[in-house]
């Protein structure tokens, strides 16, 4: 059993609240933690009570959830001691990026760059946190948005079951367009090496 499946196991028989609680904790743990496939949850969050409403609920809890994880991430790194090194290193990668200010927390959304963005940012002292927030803010409106627009339109027009299997496989080629801009960002700017 991996974590998201313990976490749903004890949250989803509380209904709403368990099943936001559940995705708030993936979310804080994908920001925190480690990669944890944040959307996939979403959806099937969004499976659990797929209404208008509901949608629009688990959209404020991933930016609730984005927001906790990357300025609880951004405190711990801030407090810290971080070697020289490593800051000089961050700043020559933030060169190397498409934009190279506040705005790359929207370019992450949808094509990862930065992880651990909560620490990432913490290194880079020219960024203003407030500009950042309202990015991560955009990026999460938009992307779980439409996510939860292209789930709407599936379950309006298939059946429940029919329309999970069709928005997780959105929700997946979505992924995998994400990391595959990535990794052709990195290598065009010889990241990847």
């Amino acid at each position: 059993m991996n974590i998201s499946e313990f976490i749903y196991s004890y949250l989803g028989d509380y209904g709403d609240a368990g099943v936001l609680l559940c995705v708030f904790l993936i979310f804080l743990i994908d920001a925190i933690v480690f990669p944890a496939l944040p959307e996939v949850f979403f959806i099937l969050g969004y499976d659990y009570n797929p209404t208008p409403v509901f949608g629009a609920l688990l959209v404020l809890t991933a930016v609730a959830a984005e927001l906790t994880g990357v300025f609880s991430l951004y405190y711990v790194a801030k407090h810290i001691r971080i070697p020289k090194k490593l800051t000089r290193i961050v700043d020559r990668y933030v060169k190397f990026l498409l934009v190279s200010d506040e705005r790359v927390m929207l370019l992450n959304r949808i094509a990862p760059m930065i992880p651990f963005a909560g620490a990432f940012i913490a290194l880079v002292d020219s960024w203003d946190p407030r500009k950042r927030a309202v990015y991560i803010v955009i990026g999460c409106v938009l992307k779980y948005g439409v996510i939860i627009m292209a789930s709407s339109f599936f379950y309006a027009y298939f059946s429940s079951d029919a329309a999970l299997k069709v928005t997780l496989a959105f929700v997946l080629a979505i992924i995998g367009i994400s990391l595959a801009a990535s990794y052709v960002r990195k290598k065009k700017t010889g990241l990847g090496s």
